[in-house]
């Protein structure tokens, strides 16, 4: 495994777009964290997001992951063009010469992104941690705690994201294709739930039923938003008697379904390898 992780970083090491990408997504991270620390003066009113309570012990948890989660479009292109230069340098070719088969080639790329989304993952919760304990109201262990499964969460929908950014890399070959593939595919999620939703199946819940096996539906359902559990927000809610509350919690189901994709991209794209004469 460390042979294969090896490879494909040795290649990372000389892609300058892989280098400025993933520094960038750290760094945009690191400023959205900034910025809602930051104390604004607007005239006589000063105005500070942190103090709205986002950064709470244990709702910390739900919107860190979730805000950088949206950003994982960074880490997409990245691993989209690692497999089109593949094809356009070549160098898959003369890794199977040199003896790499085509399983080992799939797995070097799957152990790639699952190590992005585990460094990922672990900068998202030492940031969780360190804004946690300097802006939380509560900073008992016993609710420190709660919630972390959003973190395990988010290391398992960026590892079924960047998983189908490589099948679609595979399949289709080209980085701009690959990508405009992915927004495609995400369109056709939502027209499908809209008609299911408002033109076929009105006032029942197959909508939702049905969608949450959609790829990226079932990725997004990890990490429902966050938004509505805002202390302002359910405070409006109640004084209009209104029901903004959805279930967020991560379920069982949800982390099956997701799991059973990385499996299915994965293998397909190994089968389309296979196919290949390359």
């Amino acid at each position: 495994m460390l042979r294969l992780l090896n490879i494909e970083f040795q290649k990372l090491k000389y892609n300058k777009s892989a280098k400025v990408l993933t520094i960038a997504y750290f760094i945009i991270l690191l400023f959205i964290a900034l910025i809602v620390s930051i104390e604004f003066n607007i005239g006589d009113i000063k105005v500070r997001i942190a103090d709205q309570g986002i950064f709470n012990f244990p709702f910390i948890w739900h919107f860190n992951t979730y805000m950088a989660a949206t950003l994982k479009f960074f880490l997409a292109v990245v691993i989209v063009s690692m497999v089109a230069n593949e094809y356009s340098n070549r160098t898959l070719k003369q890794n199977l010469i040199d003896g790499l088969s085509k399983g080992e080639f799939i797995l070097s790329k799957f152990i790639t992104v699952s190590v992005f989304a585990l460094i990922s993952t672990i900068f998202i919760l030492v940031m969780t941690l360190i804004l946690g304990y300097s802006f939380s109201d509560f900073n008992e262990f016993s609710i420190v705690i709660q919630d972390t499964e959003f973190i395990v969460a988010y290391f398992l929908k960026l590892v079924a994201f960047f998983s189908f950014c490589l099948f679609l890399g595979v399949l289709v070959k080209r980085s701009a294709f690959a990508l405009g593939f992915l927004f495609i595919w995400w369109i056709i999620e939502n027209i499908v739930y809209a008609l299911f939703k408002w033109q076929f199946f009105k006032g029942t819940d197959i909508a939702d039923n049905v969608s949450q096996f959609f790829p990226l539906w079932s990725m997004s359902n990890l990490i429902d938003r966050p938004f509505e559990r805002l202390n302002f927000v359910q405070t409006a809610a109640n004084q209009l008697n209104a029901d903004v509350g959805i279930d967020y919690a991560v379920h069982w189901y949800e982390v099956l379904i997701v799991c059973v994709w990385i499996f299915l991209f994965i293998y397909g794209s190994h089968a389309l390898l296979k196919k290949r004469d390359l």
